[in-house]
């Protein structure tokens, strides 16, 4: 199995900065993108940010210019700083990874626990 494990997250104020930090740990060979999703309350999950292996990265229009993923790849850990906040930022967010148990397997995606942001106005 792949565990997840998220933090970083937590209480601020509008304007204010997070950084989000996903360990993945478990039986991995490989891991191919990396992304962070969120869900507000009533909402649906939606895409924030993704990365891939090889570095490319992809945002959604409502974060860009203010959100960074980034990963570290020895120690299989995907971030996001997340700068100039907003109360509608205000989610529970959610690590997301495609990774590689046996070379037998195909890829599968693994979800954290999620971790919960708070922007006040």
């Amino acid at each position: 199995q792949v565990q997840l494990v998220e933090s970083g997250g937590g209480l601020v104020q509008a304007g204010g900065s997070l950084r989000l930090s996903c360990l993945a740990s478990g039986n991995i060979i490989r891991i191919n993108a990396m992304g962070w999703y969120r869900q507000a309350p009533g909402k649906q999950r939606e895409l924030v940010a993704v990365i891939t292996s090889g570095g490319s990265t992809n945002y959604a229009d409502s974060v860009k210019g203010r959100f960074t993923i980034s990963r570290d790849h020895n120690k299989y850990t995907v971030y996001l700083q997340m700068n100039s906040l907003k109360p509608e930022d205000t989610a529970v967010y959610y690590c997301n990874v495609e990774a590689l148990r046996y070379a037998w397997e195909s890829l599968q995606n693994y979800w954290g626990q999620g971790t919960q942001v708070t922007v006040s106005s």
